[in-house]
């Protein structure tokens, strides 16, 4: 998949969440939406980072913006993941990789000299209309979610949309 950047239009989606939810890249459109993709629930990076979401939830909706995390597991892991962490967003389940590898999250990693596709810690902020503003690729999870704000809150101010 080519490298998505700012200006393209955002891959579609239609995936479950985990109530069981179809949820499409058309219903966010009118407002901003924080894409996250994730490798596994209940690994440490990837609660740090549902958490570190959760608790600036109420800033990202202040700056009219929905959150939504996305990865490979399955509809009732994410609905165990979400009830644990006390989760106020939407975690889509995306088995199959189709919607990862179309944001090119699918990469080739090595891990204990062995080559395999695995999914790759990024995060999308989406524009009102569908593109992308910001993609962020190999994400450290420590400051991320604060580096996502600032970006989301940056272009909130620069195009002049009412928060």
């Amino acid at each position: 998949m080519p490298k998505l950047e700012a200006g393209m239009e955002a891959p579609t989606f239609r995936l479950r969440d985990q109530e069981g939810r179809e949820r499409t890249l058309e219903e966010f459109r009118g407002r901003y939406l924080v894409l996250y993709i994730y490798p596994k629930d209940f690994t440490s990076g990837c609660t740090r980072e549902a958490e570190a979401f959760r608790d600036r939830y109420a800033d990202f909706r202040a700056c009219g913006a929905e959150v939504l995390g996305l990865s490979p597991d399955s509809v009732e892991s994410h609905a165990k993941f979400a009830a644990k962490l006390g989760l106020p967003f939407s975690l889509l389940s995306d088995p199959e990789r189709t919607v990862i590898d179309a944001y090119g999250a699918l990469q080739e990693k090595v891990s204990y000299g062995k080559r395999r596709l695995g999914v790759v810690r990024s995060t999308f902020l989406i524009d009102p209309a569908g593109r992308i503003v910001r993609a962020w690729t190999n994400v450290r999870v420590d400051g991320h979610v604060e580096r996502v704000l600032e970006a989301l809150d940056a272009h909130v101010s620069s195009s002049g949309e009412a928060k």
